[in-house]
């Protein structure tokens, strides 16, 4: 498995997370079982995961400023 197919893996595991809890519900992430779940730890990690991906695929989610000089 490729580091791409691994990051989007564990994004796909956190938005099914991040919908267990909005349900509220308990959710699994590998072989844990949580019952009680920090929402703002979660989509930290969506966000990371997000990062990671648009960087293993040569994107960046910044900000872009292009320059143009005038005379």
């Amino acid at each position: 498995m490729t580091a791409l197919e691994t990051a989007q893996e564990r994004l796909n595991l956190y938005y099914e997370a991040e919908r267990r809890v909005l349900m509220g519900q308990s959710y699994t992430i590998g072989d844990r079982q949580l019952t009680r779940a920090n929402l703002a730890e979660i989509r930290r990690a969506i966000d990371a995961l997000k990062d990671e991906i648009e960087q293993l695929l040569g994107h960046s989610r910044g900000f872009s400023r292009r320059v143009v000089f005038m005379d």
